[in-house]
């Protein structure tokens, strides 16, 4: 490639710096790619840490974050900042990676400027806009605009071209989470929470908005319930700071001798929490794909997923909110050996940790 190529690498939220960070660092060696990166900051602190692992700074700060931020206030802010800075930057391509609010606004700004979008994590789909919200209408409308679709699997490439999008446009690379996660996972990291080292762990996240009010509560009950019930073990969360979710695992969860309730850790911490965990409770899209590679049994707080791969291997399963059926599918996987086992596979249907050599590498023939 003759011409110097200006790549705008757009990232909003935490996930979206731990799957783009190493596509940074591999486009910066690119010889034809002058790299640029966006930070709109939809999560500050969040997403600092995850930079400052990777030795990345933003070029671009938006610092779009305010306490209490809605969703049609955060979107209005983006589209008038991203105005500005595709006007001054002009660049050749704009990489997003997701779902998020970010990824949706910096692609209709994009549309309107007329710049192509490369749409890293393509293709997830649940079928339903309420499930989860607003993340599945975010990707349908940043795919809809895209130019480049770098889908993690075969079964989200499926959905693209089902979608009607050409052959020609979409390319199965693997998950770049798989590359973070290599790149970091055989480090000496420390958990830094006190967490009782007789005691097997069970690591929850939970924070989706479609599980607040009385469904959360649902989790933090059966948590609790667990709790109580298997004194061999202990249970970690890390509470994200939302109100409707720290008030009540706060008023449901705090005091009890085996569940420490501490504020969200950083990247490095989470993946020594994933390490460390005997089984994992999430509704997080990111932890579906992370937790597997490590061979950690997951079990999904949500009805529906757009990653169905991992559940068709047998390493992810759905449980939903019930309350019931949340307690059942934990006390299978703690108490029975052979089904913990099942499991407990290392099984990964996300990629091998070369994601981004072949979205790079896809670039620069569509870029020649």
């Amino acid at each position: 490639m003759s011409a110097r190529r200006r790549i705008m690498v757009v990232i909003g939220t935490r996930p979206e710096a731990i799957k783009m960070a190493p596509l940074v660092l591999a486009l910066r060696e690119q010889p034809w790619a002058d790299v640029r990166v966006l930070a709109t900051a939809q999560h500050r602190q969040m997403l600092d840490q995850v930079l400052d692992v990777f030795g990345i700074v933003p070029d671009i700060d938006l610092d779009i974050m305010q306490p209490g931020q809605a969703l049609t206030t955060l979107t209005a802010r983006l589209l008038l900042k991203l105005d500005d800075v595709l006007k001054d930057e002009r660049p050749d391509i704009v990489l997003l990676q997701g779902d998020t609010t970010t990824v949706m606004s910096v692609a209709l700004a994009c549309f309107y400027h007329r710049i192509p979008i490369g749409h890293v994590e393509a293709g997830l789909r649940t079928g339903d806009l309420d499930n989860p919200f607003p993340e599945e209408m975010n990707r349908i409308v940043a795919g809809r605009l895209a130019r480049w679709h770098f889908a993690p699997t075969a079964t989200s490439r499926d959905n693209l071209l089902r979608e009607g999008f050409a052959p020609e446009q979409v390319f199965v690379t693997g998950n770049t989470v798989i590359d973070a996660l290599q790149q970091v996972a055989g480090r000496d990291l420390d958990l830094g929470v006190d967490v009782d080292p007789d005691k097997r762990l069970v690591l929850v996240t939970a924070h989706r908005r479609e599980n607040f009010g009385e469904p959360f509560r649902a989790i933090c009950r059966a948590i609790r319930e667990l709790a109580d019930t298997n004194p061999d073990t202990a249970f970690l969360y890390p509470v994200h700071p939302n109100p409707n979710i720290l008030e009540p695992a706060r008023e449901l969860l705090s005091g009890h001798p085996r569940i420490t309730l501490c504020a969200p850790l950083d990247y490095l911490p989470f993946v020594a929490a994933m390490k460390r965990a005997h089984v994992i409770l999430t509704d997080s899209g990111g932890v579906q794909e992370e937790a597997p590679a490590l061979g950690k049994p997951v079990l999904v707080l949500r009805h529906e997923t757009e990653r169905p791969e991992a559940v068709d291997a047998g390493v992810v399963k759905l449980v939903g909110t019930d309350h019931g059926a949340i307690v059942a599918e934990t006390n299978r996987l703690l108490r029975d050996g052979a089904a913990w086992r099942a499991m407990a596979r290392g099984v990964s249907p996300y990629g091998d940790g070369r994601a981004c050599a072949r979205i790079v590498g896809h670039l620069a023939a569509g870029l020649a």
